[in-house]
């Protein structure tokens, strides 16, 4: 059963011996976590005391949520959703995109994250892709970045088009005028040609 007064807060050097406990009993990598302490949430008791812990690794404006453990298993089912509330705000007071977990427990699908597409996986930040498979994924909101990329590249191909419509006018003036050159000069040629044509036929002017 969950304390009524357990809350959710991010851990601190003072909680790593309850914390290495917990990791011990889930043969986690000790040393590693050690090190990373304020990486993890943690649940606490009346007492202060460690009820359970889950980390959220930020790498690449994304997060990885690894690493759960209780104390009790028995208060999983409580703690997740209490968990999950304090993750979601944390991703979203660092500007996260999206979420990745490789925690296996049905929550973290219930959670709205989903087995990881081919083109999802290409956004797995590259400090991640060496940990196997089994992604679940979540996105938060358009990355800043892409949509930026993507109005550039609008952008770059309206001015484009822009340049390749101002040619094909600048190519058709140039056609206009040429054509309207070459009818003045075959006018001119025209009217030279009667003016040379009188001159040596001067009758033709009277019937």
């Amino acid at each position: 059963m969950i304390p009524a007064d357990c809350r959710v807060r991010r851990a601190t050097l003072d909680d790593l011996p309850q914390l290495m406990g917990i990791w011990g009993a889930m043969q986690f990598p000790l040393d590693e976590l050690s090190r990373r302490v304020t990486e993890f949430q943690v649940a606490t008791g009346p007492a202060e005391e460690v009820l359970g812990a889950i980390g959220l690794q930020i790498a690449e404006r994304q997060g990885m949520i690894h690493s759960e453990g209780f104390a009790d298993f028995a208060m999983a089912e409580g703690l997740r959703p209490m968990f999950w509330e304090r993750l979601h705000s944390v991703a979203t007071n660092h500007g996260l995109v999206r979420l990745w977990t490789q925690e296996e427990a049905p929550f973290w699908s219930h959670c709205g994250l989903g087995k990881a597409g081919p083109e999802a996986l290409e956004k797995l930040p590259a400090a991640w892709r060496g940990l196997g498979g089994g992604w679940l994924t979540l996105k938060l909101k358009e990355d800043i970045e892409e949509v930026i990329s993507a109005d550039r590249e609008f952008a770059l191909f309206m001015e484009a088009e822009r340049q390749r419509t101002a040619r094909t006018f600048g190519h058709a003036r140039a056609l206009k005028l040429l054509a309207t050159l070459l009818a003045l000069g075959l006018l001119l040629f025209v009217i030279l040609g009667a003016i040379m044509l009188l001159r040596k036929n001067p009758q033709l002017l009277h019937p």
